[in-house]
């Protein structure tokens, strides 16, 4: 009996762990029509955030603080109006006629990426929950653009992994302003530094998400015959 209870001891450990494990990465598999079981495993794809208080972490919020110190007001009410991300904040890098409410299939298309791509985001969060730097440190940064008095976890940036992937889409959308698109892309991401909502590891762990979120939407066949759709209804609407 003695021997029995040590091994009980040592096995149950091992099964929490491993039960954890699972519980950790089920969450970061997107249900929906386009991702499901092949959404990228964030937990696998991105490094862990640096601990809180660690070296690295002081050294990413002080990078921050640098970046927010250079704000400038324009910056500052940009950052504001981007608070809700859409494809539409990239649009001035396409073409004037790209607007809300005339392309049904393009934005119902976006909104089911966004919501799919969420759950990706969200799961991330909750498993790090990194904390802002203005909840970390409201001396410095008194001022941000998305003041929350709930605010979610930082690491990755949504609104990085939102804004990469929105701009592959329309890259494939709008070809020949790839370049424009890409660059209206990494703005809306730093704009979050700025605006003393996130941190640049925040920022970069979400453009890495993005692409690979964008990877795995460009390999799936409904996305695929869907896109075929909203390019179809764009090339009528540039005519």
């Amino acid at each position: 009996m003695v021997v029995h209870s040590k091994i009980m001891i040592f096995r149950f450990p091992l099964f929490l762990i491993i039960g954890l494990l699972v519980l950790a990465v089920a969450p970061l598999r997107a249900a929906g029509p386009y991702l499901g079981s092949t959404a990228p495993n964030a937990l696998l794809l991105l490094p862990p955030p640096p601990p809180a208080g660690s070296v690295e972490d002081l050294a990413d919020r002080d990078a921050a603080y640098r970046v927010y110190l250079t704000c400038t007001p324009e910056q500052f009410a940009l950052g504001v109006t981007q608070q809700r991300l859409t494809i539409f904040h990239l649009a001035t890098a396409v073409c004037p006629w790209f607007k809300p409410g005339e392309f049904p299939k393009t934005e119902a298309l976006f909104k089911q990426v966004t919501d799919e791509s969420y759950l990706v985001t969200r799961a991330t969060k909750l498993i790090w929950k990194r904390p802002r730097p203005y909840i970390t440190d409201p001396v410095r940064f008194a001022k941000v653009i998305e003041p929350d008095p709930s605010p979610s976890p930082t690491y990755p940036s949504g609104h990085a992994t939102r804004a990469t992937l929105y701009a592959l889409i329309l890259s494939e959308l709008f070809p020949e302003q790839r370049e424009a698109i890409s660059a209206k892309a990494s703005e809306s991401g730093w704009l979050r530094v700025q605006g003393g909502v996130h941190t640049p590891l925040d920022i970069y762990a979400g453009r890495t998400l993005g692409q690979a979120i964008a990877q795995a939407l460009l390999r799936n066949p409904a996305f695929q015959q869907d896109l075929a759709e909203v390019k179809a209804e764009i090339a009528a609407a540039a005519k």
